[in-house]
């Protein structure tokens, strides 16, 4: 698979403001080592924007860059993890046929954006979760509450954020075709 330089670019941006916006100082501690990350809109926000191949590499490498920068190791199963919602979640636009691109974002598009979120959080930290308990011989009790908070919270705060950012995109690109129509 061949990346443009552009493509790589967006991801190099993308990864660097996720990982340093996942570091702790950031965040709001919910569990052992799990904090609720504003970052990840910016997870949801490059995912949706430009696909799957580019939401799984903003969260891996982004994920990578918070945990070596936090101080507590790089946990490479939630490294992994947040490369698989990204992934999910980057499965939108061509999900809603490059609704967003065409200006268009409505309750029915906002909804499919939450599912797949939640969707990315459950499958991607669920593997995360499992792994741990299988490669690290983490307590199931402990890596299933982290599972459960991250996946509420980080659905949460994904809806409430990605809707004014996806509202306020749709909205200057359909500003953006009306003014190459003119």
């Amino acid at each position: 698979m061949k990346l443009s330089t552009k493509t790589v670019v967006v991801i190099a941006i993308g990864a660097a403001l996720y990982g340093i916006g996942g570091l702790p100082m950031f965040g709001i501690p919910v569990f052992a080592n799990t904090t609720l990350k504003p970052a990840m809109a910016i997870l949801a926000l490059f995912s949706v924007l430009f696909g799957p191949v580019v939401g799984f590499l903003v969260g891996f490498i982004g994920h990578w860059v918070t945990d070596l920068f936090a101080g507590w190791g790089v946990w490479f199963t939630w490294v992994l993890g947040s490369g698989i919602v990204g992934l999910v979640i980057g499965l939108f636009p061509s999900l809603t046929k490059g609704r967003i691109k065409a200006g268009l974002f409505d309750m029915k598009d906002f909804s499919l954006f939450v599912l797949l979120a939640f969707i990315g959080n459950v499958v991607g930290y669920g593997c995360s979760a499992f792994l741990d308990t299988i490669l690290y011989a983490e307590p199931f009790t402990k890596v299933f509450t982290q599972l459960s908070i991250v996946a509420l919270a980080n659905t949460v705060l994904i809806a409430v954020v990605g809707y004014f950012i996806l509202k306020s995109a749709a909205k200057r690109n359909l500003q953006s075709s009306k003014l190459r129509e003119e």
